[in-house]
């Protein structure tokens, strides 16, 4: 049988692909071509953009005969005149998104992906039935921990909380500061130690970016909290800093909810990709509740969900015991694992996909 022609437009490109065009496309090939369709690249910019010109892009598309064209949270006139010009011409279009929501884009395609629930559910109740969710699926998942430290961590010997971002974080939200007798690991967009100039140029950046004495002063304590250590991210050495962490961490800052009609907080609209990353390595994990979190944990099950700085140092606290840490890890492993694999995703996207080859 003739594969499905299906092409991508990305929203970065894929020689250095950043991480949602990596998760939700990229990954996702080698799935797609079991199940009998042809996924091509048929635009990826230099630079990432998600309003980028694909004017030109239409007549390739119907002389190459594709089916299905999806694109990658991309968006904008150029992208909206594009999606509807397939569609008048027959070919299925697909918007995948991971953290807005683009009810232009939604009214535009055939099919809007979504990776949470409660993304969907932001949605207008008269797009809801054109609304899918295909969650992030775990990417490393031969990663795991395979021994536990037997202490409960004290001054001179912390254990190791480990924190990834995919931003440059100048403060430990909610948090603060670490007990005495905790390490915090923040993996996250910084610059590589052997670049020290880049590393103290973003010192100044930020420190001149804080709003008035009170917020230099906090980032200062930052910068010189001896428990609070900050490396550069890479694709590799993230998971064995999770593997060897002894507890995973992310606090959100949650800010109040802008005034009606305002875009959405962003902090309400992650993914639970960075959650269940962690807990796929068998961290036990403490986190914001926000709405992407609350139905992956079981309170003191498979991790913790904490609100105050209160509730954060008693989770901090309970997971001290050396056993609790190991047995939540492995609840939490357990949990996930076969839920949020990419196998159980890509099913997820081809029976999508199957509703349009048409």
């Amino acid at each position: 049988m003739t594969p499905v022609k299906i092409g991508f437009v990305l929203l970065s490109n894929s020689r250095s692909p950043i991480p949602s065009t990596r998760i939700s496309a990229l990954n996702m090939f080698p799935f797609l071509r079991e199940a009998n369709f042809e996924p091509q690249i048929v635009f990826e910019p230099e630079i990432a953009t998600e309003i980028p010109d694909v004017a030109e892009l239409a007549p390739r598309l119907l002389t190459e005969r594709f089916r299905i064209v999806f694109f990658q949270k991309v968006h904008g006139p150029s992208v909206e005149t594009l999606a509807r010009q397939l569609s008048a011409a027959g070919i299925s279009t697909v918007y995948g998104v991971c953290d807005l929501v683009n009810v232009a884009m939604a009214e535009a395609t055939n099919t809007t992906i979504v990776v949470t629930e409660y993304l969907r559910s932001l949605y207008p109740p008269a797009l809801q039935a054109k609304i899918r969710v295909v969650h992030d699926g775990i990417e490393r998942p031969e990663v795991c921990k395979t021994s536990w430290r037997p202490d409960r961590g004290s001054r001179s010997r912390p254990l190791q909380a480990v924190l990834v971002t995919s931003v440059n974080l100048h403060e430990l939200p909610v948090i603060d500061a670490p007990p005495e007798w905790l390490e915090v690991l923040i993996v996250g967009r910084y610059s590589r130690v052997r670049h020290s100039l880049q590393r103290l140029r973003e010192v100044r950046w930020n420190l001149a970016a804080q709003r008035d004495s009170r917020e230099r002063l906090s980032y200062l304590r930052f910068l010189t909290n001896r428990r609070i250590r900050c490396l550069a991210w890479d694709p590799v050495g993230v998971y064995e800093r999770m593997r060897h962490a002894d507890i995973g961490i992310i606090p959100i800052e949650v800010l109040p909810e802008p005034q009606l009609g305002a875009q959405i907080s962003g902090w309400k609209v992650k993914s639970e990709n960075r959650l269940t990353m962690k807990m796929g390595v068998g961290l036990p994990v403490i986190a914001t509740p926000i709405p992407a979190y609350e139905p992956v944990i079981e309170q003191g099950r498979n991790g913790y969900l904490a609100r105050s700085q209160r509730d954060w140092i008693e989770c901090l606290d309970a997971l001290r015991d050396p056993t609790l840490r190991r047995s939540i890890g492995n609840e939490a492993r357990e949990s996930v694992l076969t839920k949020y694999s990419m196998e159980a995703q890509a099913r997820r996207l081809t029976e999508v996909l199957r509703d349009f080859e048409g």
